[in-house]
């Protein structure tokens, strides 16, 4: 495994989501679609870089190629490519953050997975010879059949993780994963792998072309099959499944190590939401999930949050204080005078904060009661305010880091 060079002894106690990153050795980020999960798994790891040293990878199995764009970069491939040193440096000069002491400037690397690469090189790996091989990535259904088969993207996502896991060329890997339902398909993929090799629709398809013994009632209907789809449709599913049989031992015994892996200790789950009632109420089952499954749940990152002030009873008070003031002429035209703007429009702004600030401070209490229940579930609970701006690049990203880093 990695050697952690990320870790100092000449620093205070680390407490909070900076503990969280510099113990883990994966982080698997999950949660709902629009919660800027994409966005905190980036922001995670640049922070998680310039703060702790080390290298880390952020990989997306996501299919919306979000990651790119919130890292500022063009694109981003199957392979692993590193954010340049000289830009990481630049934009973390543009933030409040500075590296505690006597940490060295890690390295920021980030993967976008491409199930087609990937199937393609575990083939390669697991084919027992090179004809075997060959046969299966000539197959005319191999590509079709891979995209399509058996939540393909989600078992060759824990595949790639567990390789990248394995090879310790990062001392942290940060996760970003499709929405939440698709994140529990995303986990479920290595035991659905290994179910499949024994599974009825396998000994159905292959069967009949093992033994090549057609019996009177299913010879009929594999005549009327090809004559319909093809002479060799059936034929072509059967022998690509038979060579596909010939990896079962190594695709099954990967599929318990990455099993394994999603239940070691040394990896956590940080969950992503808004408190929106939907969102949370996702975020709850899923840590919920992630707990019965007895998989480590690091923390939940609660986005875009209303300040905690827009509560306070000073806030309600002076809200008020405002609505009256607006019929009050003499203070609008002191008010107009001084900001060299008309009164009329004084007046106006004054009514609208003070009316609307009502409804922001509703949003708020209801927040805050979302906020306890996720909080009663028992992970740490780590809040990011709404920031004036777009995440868009590696200094906004270091920003939304900043705010959750030492929470």
């Amino acid at each position: 495994m990695a050697t952690h060079a990320r870790r100092h002894t000449d620093r205070p106690p680390l407490r909070g989501m900076d503990s969280l990153l510099a113990s883990k050795e994966m982080i698997v980020v999950c949660g709902s679609g629009g919660v800027g999960k994409t966005t905190m798994s980036a922001a995670m790891g640049a922070v998680a870089a310039t703060q702790l040293g080390g290298r880390v990878l952020v990989i997306t199995v996501d299919p919306a190629r979000r990651l790119a764009t919130a890292l500022g970069l063009d694109r981003v491939g199957n392979n692993e490519t590193q954010v340049d040193p000289a830009i990481l440096r630049k934009a973390l000069a543009g933030t409040a953050l500075t590296p505690p002491p006597g940490t060295k400037q890690g390295e920021l690397w980030v993967a976008m997975l491409d199930t087609k690469a990937g199937w393609n090189e575990l083939i390669r790996r697991h084919a027992p010879n090179d004809d075997q091989r060959e046969k299966i990535l000539a197959n005319p259904l191999y590509q079709n059949i891979t995209t399509r088969f058996v939540h393909s993207h989600g078992y060759i996502a824990m595949e790639r993780l567990r390789e990248i896991h394995a090879s310790g060329r990062y001392d942290l890997v940060i996760v970003d994963t499709p929405p939440s339902r698709n994140a529990l398909d995303l986990l479920d993929s290595p035991a659905r792998m290994a179910e499949f090799f024994g599974s009825r629709l396998l000994k159905w398809l292959t069967v009949p072309y093992r033994s090549r013994l057609f019996t009177a009632a299913s010879k009929p209907f594999y005549q009327v099959a090809d004559r319909i789809l093809g002479s060799r449709f059936l034929q072509d599913i059967a022998e690509f499944f038979i060579l596909f049989q010939s990896m079962e031992k190594g695709f099954v015994a990967r599929a318990r190590e990455v099993e394994r892996l999603l239940v070691d200790p040394r990896n956590a789950f940080v969950i992503v939401s808004t408190l929106e009632a939907a969102p949370a109420h996702e975020a709850g089952y899923l840590a919920e999930e992630l707990q019965r499954r007895k998989m480590s749940l690091g923390a939940i990152i609660l986005n875009r949050t209303l300040p905690a002030a827009i509560r306070q009873p000073v806030a309600a008070k002076a809200a008020r204080d405002l609505c009256a003031a607006s019929e009050d002429a003499a203070t609008v035209r002191a008010l107009a005078a001084k900001l060299k703007v008309d009164a009329a429009d004084v007046k106006s702004v004054m009514a609208e904060v003070g009316a609307r600030f009502h409804d922001i401070s509703v949003v708020a209490t209801r927040e805050a009661e979302r906020r306890a229940e996720l909080e009663a579930i028992g992970a740490m609970t780590v809040a990011a305010p709404s920031l004036d701006r777009d995440v868009t690049d590696l200094t906004g990203l270091l920003e939304l880091g900043g705010h959750i880093f030492a929470s």
